[in-house]
């Protein structure tokens, strides 16, 4: 009788891509690749460079974000009003926003009926520290001179909108003020004088020199180099400073452009800082005025002698 045949055994299926990997894993039959030193030296140094590149970038951020408070020196408290001097005022509020909100409120300080210079406003520009608060007594002198006073807070100050302060951002502030002045109270430009005190001069010059329809400005101990406390702090050596902060406050520049009278109260203090670099000085063309206070007990009487005799020439 015929054999019959034998049953056949099934193929084996064919190894899958991964086993085919796997088994030349576990049976090498080349010698792995190996690496030049050179190529892991130039990767460290690559990664190196790249972290400390990241590093370099998130200081000259922290320093951006936070050099403003190098210069300014604001606060928020209201602690005193020129109600606490006897002077009474009235707050106001004033640059709304589209939403209606103010960013900027302040003080209107009007002069008295009989007031000797009644027809004159003072637009005045506090320094880089504090608020309000700490102008009520230089505020009173400008009352007691027989004027209208509009005093405010610039923004991140005071009760004034929070934002950090900057250059740009006080002069816009300034600007809004005398826009507040002229569109709101209806004052003629020409009746309008500045005071600027400390950084609030260096503002009140720049200000002044782009409205030369205004009546005229008072520059008490303006700041040589204000921005030196920014540039010149150590930290500011570890980074391009001087790209990444945009204020200047560069007196030379305004002083040259300014074509209003002008008042320059300075102290004896800075007779020093003022002997070396007369330069914003020199450079004003128009008529000014320069008095040189001795920080002493009839300080205050010189100052309001000077300022009357000063408010007297421009209204006439």
């Amino acid at each position: 009788m015929p054999r019959k045949n034998a049953p056949q055994k099934p193929k084996p299926p064919e190894p899958t891509a991964f086993e085919h990997a796997w088994e030349k894993l576990r049976h090498p039959t080349e010698p792995p690749p190996t690496v030049s030193a050179r190529w892991l030296l130039s990767a460290a140094a690559i990664a190196v460079l790249a972290a400390a590149l990241c590093a370099w970038g998130v200081l000259c951020l922290l320093f951006w974000q936070g050099s403003w408070q190098l210069l300014y020196h604001p606060t928020s408290a209201i602690t005193k009003t020129p109600a606490s001097v006897g002077v009474a005022f009235d707050p106001v509020a004033f640059a709304t926003t589209d939403a209606g909100e103010p960013r900027l409120k302040g003080w209107w300080i009007p002069a008295a009926v009989d007031a000797s210079f009644g027809r004159i406003t003072v637009l005045t520009l506090h320094g880089q520290t504090g608020n309000l608060s700490d102008t009520v007594d230089a505020i009173a002198r400008l009352h007691a001179a027989g004027v209208n006073v509009l005093a405010f807070d610039y923004r991140g100050y005071g009760q004034s909108r929070f934002e950090h302060p900057s250059e740009a951002h006080l002069r816009e502030d300034a600007e809004w003020a005398l826009g507040y002045l002229s569109g709101t109270r209806h004052i003629a430009a020409d009746s309008i004088v500045l005071d600027g005190r400390d950084l609030g001069a260096d503002l009140a010059l720049e200000v002044a020199a782009a409205h030369p329809e205004l009546a005229g400005v008072i520059l008490e101990q303006p700041l040589l180099d204000p921005a030196g406390a920014i540039f010149n702090d150590p930290r500011a050596r570890m980074v391009p400073a001087r790209t990444l902060v945009s204020d200047r406050y560069d007196l030379n520049a305004p002083a040259t452009s300014l074509r209003i009278p002008s008042l320059w109260i300075l102290s004896t203090d800075q007779n020093r800082a003022w002997a070396i670099d007369r330069g914003p000085l020199q450079h004003v063309a128009s008529t000014k005025t320069v008095v040189w206070l001795v920080p002493a007990k009839h300080e205050q009487l010189d100052f309001q002698d000077a300022l009357h005799r000063w408010l007297q020439e421009i209204a006439r």
